[in-house]
């Protein structure tokens, strides 16, 4: 259907997670980006879709598609992101996400305010749009069921997924991330390593004890923390970081180089001589791999964790990338 000046009428869908966002001031900023592009995209139809405790967002953003919707804004927390880029995987719909939770992992990593609405919508409607890659999930669970996910920036098993399975959902509500710092207190002293076996790429097994395995998109977490410098979220490879600290002080190894060294020294070239003297200590406690698809297999259950949110028990788990198939609004 054509508007006025032969331009296109074009449909809108927000999937919005009313417990994450402020939803008057999000249909406020929608609302305004909208009618601030219509002058170039034409007539702008919005249609809302809320979530529900039982609907996180697949059905709503697939419902979307199936109206004919070729913007669909996730609004809400990384769970609410994932599940609607879950049903947009493939599509030639384009995915924004105004961000409303704890981590905001996905809008942190491609530069979308994740503190102002009002910007994040701007980029919504009148940002560019890029293709980046999906990770796909295979979970094998301890009663020998097998469940299906999708991921945008990591998954995660070890001390990492115990600390968010921990983490008060009071805390995450009135603080976001800090929440994890406290969860993480709780964890880390009852955590043990892990044994994991895993492969890359379908190469041999390899074997390791390890606080944390984690299998990322991309690299950028709350806090500061560039864990993986040099992962990129349209490569069409998965990041592999393998966290081994042998002790407290292992531990401020670690943090002092995915807080300073990969964020702040690795950007200029004496920063980088300085890491090549100090990286070897380091690289004993948090080594990295690469590879299109990871397989991992563990002694006994373990939680394990996708994009910042606990889903439950596996034994085995089966990763892959499925490179750049899915288009994102960015600034």
């Amino acid at each position: 259907m054509n508007g006025r000046g032969g331009q296109e009428h074009r449909l809108v869908a927000i999937v919005y997670n009313p417990v994450r966002v402020d939803v008057p001031r999000v249909r406020a900023a929608v609302e305004a980006a909208a009618a601030a592009a219509q002058a170039e995209a034409g007539r702008t139809e919005l249609l809302w879709l809320e979530t529900t405790p039982e609907e996180a967002g697949q059905a709503q953003a697939r419902e979307a598609l199936d109206r004919g919707a070729t913007l669909v804004l996730a609004a809400g927390g990384d769970g609410t992101v994932r599940a609607v880029a879950e049903a947009l995987r493939g599509r030639d719909a384009t995915l924004a996400v105004i961000p409303g939770g704890t981590g905001n992992l996905l809008a942190r990593n491609l530069s979308i305010p994740f503190a102002n609405v009002e910007s994040a919508c701007a980029i919504a409607f009148g940002g560019q749009t890029r293709r980046i890659d999906l990770g796909a999930a295979s979970a094998l669970r301890p009663d020998g069921t097998v469940t299906e996910h999708a991921f945008l920036v990591m998954a995660g098993v070890g001390i990492d997924a115990a600390m968010i399975a921990a983490a008060r959902p009071e805390l995450k509500r009135r603080f976001g991330w800090l929440a994890y710092v406290d969860a993480a207190v709780r964890a880390l002293p009852a955590s043990v390593k892990v044994h994991v076996r895993f492969r890359l790429d379908g190469g041999p097994e390899r074997s390791a004890h390890v606080s944390t395995l984690l299998v990322a998109n991309c690299g950028a977490l709350p806090g500061n923390i560039e864990l993986i410098p040099d992962a990129a979220i349209d490569d069409g490879l998965l990041d592999v970081a393998i966290l081994q600290p042998a002790s407290v002080f292992g531990w401020l190894a670690i943090w002092r180089k995915v807080t300073w060294e990969n964020r702040v020294l690795r950007k200029s070239a004496l920063g980088r001589r300085i890491i090549r003297f100090t990286d070897r200590a380091v690289r004993t406690r948090l080594s990295y791999l690469r590879g299109a698809s990871v397989r991992l297999e563990v002694d006994a259950p373990e939680p394990f964790e996708l994009d910042g949110d606990a889903f439950g028990d596996i034994v085995g788990l089966d990763l892959s990338v499925e490179a750049r198939s899915l288009l994102v609004a960015v600034p």
